[in-house]
């Protein structure tokens, strides 16, 4: 119980001082402001691209095994990551601001690539359901938010927004196993995987590059 005290009142400290400054509450609300607005966006998007004409293309690694059905594993990773991300962020309010405009980016980028890349899905997938969002009855599964994949660049946002060698391992290993797992389940495809480490760092080192030009008076480190 001490112990939960004292991480509540470290939160408490850093997040008073990151709010003390202008410009990093400036920037803040302008990054949530513009996630809103891009996530929203993307939703709708992805919704009308689900009957949207694409186009298919053949695998050689996906050909070379059937799918098998991993969508608990992969969500158990998924939300572990989560949570572990977030946990950790709290504590790190610049690192956060960092990881919600990497994130703005990355979903804006997806946006545009699935646009100009209309996919079809794999020809023998196997709907990747949240089982979170199954349980309570809502949401539809998407199987055309292919190129890139947001699961593998999130995760990967994870390891780059971390810190500390042990952190950033376990993040680096989920997002090999989560890459991994969207394949075996014939999720993506084989492109969709390994572009979405780049369109994440791409996100991120933008991200860094905006904050890095900002200079604070009272400055928090990243």
């Amino acid at each position: 119980m001490k112990l939960q005290l004292n991480k509540f009142l470290e939160i408490k400290s850093v997040w008073k001082l990151a709010l003390e400054n202008r410009s990093y509450r400036t920037r803040l609300a302008i990054t949530i402001f513009l996630l809103a607005i891009v996530l929203f966006f993307l939703a709708k998007f992805l919704a009308y691209n689900e009957d949207r004409p694409g186009f298919s293309f053949n695998d050689p690694f996906l050909s070379s095994f059937d799918p098998v059905d991993v969508t608990w594993f992969t969500f158990a990773l998924i939300y572990i990551g989560l949570i572990a991300a977030l946990g950790f962020l709290a504590f790190h309010p610049a690192r956060l601001l960092v990881a919600l405009q990497s994130y703005t980016l990355v979903a804006a980028l997806r946006l545009i690539t699935i646009y100009f890349l209309p996919l079809n899905a794999p020809i023998h997938i196997i709907p990747l359901e949240d089982p979170f969002i199954e349980f309570f009855g809502g949401g539809t599964t998407l199987l055309r938010d292919l190129f890139f994949s947001g699961h593998t660049s999130t995760m990967f946002l994870f390891f780059l927004t971390a810190k500390g060698k042990k952190l950033k391992t376990v993040f680096l290993i989920c997002t090999i196993l989560i890459a991994f797992l969207v394949l075996i389940q014939h999720v993506h495809y084989t492109i969709d995987v390994l572009a979405a480490p780049f369109f994440a760092y791409t996100s991120y080192r933008i991200s860094r590059l905006i904050n890095k030009k900002k200079k604070e008076k009272n400055k928090i480190s990243i």
